[in-house]
């Protein structure tokens, strides 16, 4: 399991705004594999069959406002975290409710994985695996 909503494994992200849906579209909670505390919430969009997601808020007990990703070495670096697009390219799996070939960032550490989203329970809440 990981130890960030943004590492290397399985992690559930609970629809914010988002209802019962079988897509990634929409905002989501991120949790804390740890602590099971909400961190943030992502809006994932799509465009052109391509989805996108940005931290539209940071909600972690003492998270900093003003947090920048300064561990990334991409067209991120520097950049607020509060607006970040921390998902990039994922693609629906063809006959599958998966979402994948896309790339995720973890702001904390700089470091971007591999990217599949799979919506569960009926599109309550959305799996995110990042390798």
């Amino acid at each position: 399991m990981i130890k960030n909503i943004f590492a290397a494994c399985a992690v559930v992200c609970t629809s914010g705004l988002a209802m019962a849906q079988m897509t990634p579209v929409g905002s989501w909670h991120t949790i804390d594999d740890e602590t099971k505390e909400v961190k943030s919430e992502v809006q994932i969009v799509e465009n052109g069959g391509v989805l996108t997601g940005k931290v539209t808020k940071l909600l972690r007990k003492g998270a900093k406002q003003d947090a920048v990703c300064d561990k990334c070495s991409d067209d991120r670096k520097d950049k607020p975290v509060l607006g970040l697009e921390i998902i990039r390219g994922a693609k629906k799996a063809e006959g599958k409710e998966v979402w994948e070939d896309g790339k995720i960032l973890d702001p904390e550490k700089g470091s971007t994985y591999t990217l599949r989203l799979t919506p569960i329970e009926g599109g309550k809440k959305l799996e995110v695996r990042g390798s």
